[in-house]
């Protein structure tokens, strides 16, 4: 296996480390590279915690063979499995390993895809019209952008890239591709580049930045993925397990955002002194919103630029049970306020007449 095509920067390792650090200190800790990629980050959590396995999954056969490579010196710690990240419950019936410790996700394109010309997900290089992470299966946004109707077009472009122009964009698509099929990334960007209006293409970088984010997401269904895949992940973090999310894009943010909050927030009744059992939180948040990079970090990478990075950690059911049973106590054991007349009611400060009763 010769070196990686791309250039490597994990983003934001130090600080996914340090999040992750009480979760893989833990005795017996499992962690899950959710998305292996190249393995710089995985590489990190090995070296630095000797006795923590790793289960390492990517869609990606060249990017898991490249991290196959390059984390073969830690032997039988990994557990390295061609996998889309949603399959994380199968993968981990298959190992015999009921819960995890610490996991991390790191979404969007990788390095390696990004930088090769030949996977087509990069507007700026000419490159046939593939964008498919998993290479062995699926759908290309070539046929995407030749046979999908006018109407799923634009919805896609609109839903996945938030793009304004998207009737536009598709009106061109459909012109071109009724002379002749639309096989190469540099056409398309060509067509995008000329649909959308001058004024508009004078701001917010390269024009076809968003039909091809659109693309990408329909090709790979990343969305859909990311809806089952962060739950599942959720269902079997341990008793002060952590998980770390990084996103590149307010779709997946948002999704990422609605799961976490939910499992952080109480659903019992607001008005009882006490949490019920089974109401509380399930999961403790690490981060306050979404956590940008610092500038440090962008000057060093540039590719963090857009990350939103948020961190979880799970809560220990037995030690809020403890929390709550000390906490009935305390409101069982609170002694109650001297009253007057029976106990009738609450005298005012200065009063002689109980609150609620008239004049006789």
């Amino acid at each position: 296996m010769g070196e990686p095509r791309g250039t490597h920067v994990p983003v934001l390792l130090e600080r996914c480390v340090e999040l992750l650090a009480p979760a893989l200190e833990l005795p017996g800790a499992v962690h899950v590279d959710f998305t292996l990629g190249l393995g710089g980050h995985a590489e990190a959590v090995l070296e630095r915690f000797p006795d923590v396995v790793l289960v390492g999954l990517d869609r990606d056969t060249e990017a898991l063979a490249h991290a196959r490579h390059r984390l073969i010196r830690f032997g039988d710690r990994t557990r390295l499995v061609h996998a889309v990240y949603d399959e994380l419950p199968r993968v981990l019936a298959e190992l015999d390993i009921p819960a995890i410790h610490s996991g991390l996700f790191d979404l969007g394109v990788s390095s390696l895809q990004l930088d090769e010309a030949d996977r087509g997900f990069a507007y700026a290089q000419d490159a046939p019209l593939d964008m498919r992470m998993d290479q062995s299966r699926g759908v290309t946004a070539e046929e995407i952008v030749n046979e999908y109707a006018p109407g799923e077009l634009v919805r896609i472009l609109r839903q996945y890239g938030e793009e304004k122009f998207a009737p536009r964009v598709v009106s061109s698509i459909v012109r071109e591709r009724a002379k002749g099929r639309i096989t190469s990334t540099a056409r398309l960007a060509e067509l995008v580049k000329d649909a959308i209006p001058a004024a508009a293409r004078r701001t917010g970088g390269n024009p076809a930045k968003r039909t091809f984010q659109a693309l990408r997401i329909e090709v790979n269904g990343e969305l859909e993925v990311l809806e089952r895949a962060v739950p599942a992940a959720l269902d079997v973090l341990a008793p002060k397990g952590r998980l770390v999310v990084m996103s590149y894009q307010s779709l997946e943010d948002r999704i990422v955002k609605r799961e976490l909050t939910a499992r952080s927030r109480s659903t019992g009744p607001v008005d009882l002194p006490v949490e019920l059992p089974g109401t509380g939180p399930s999961l403790r948040l690490l981060t306050r919103g979404s956590e940008p990079p610092s500038e440090a970090e962008v000057a060093e990478n540039p590719r963090a630029a857009s990350v939103k990075l948020r961190a979880v950690e799970r809560i220990d059911e037995q030690e809020q049970s403890r929390k709550h049973n000390q906490a009935v106590g305390a409101v069982r054991e609170r002694p109650r306020m001297s009253t007057t007349r029976g106990g009738r009611g609450r005298l005012r400060p200065g009063a002689n007449e109980v609150e609620g009763e008239g004049r006789a």
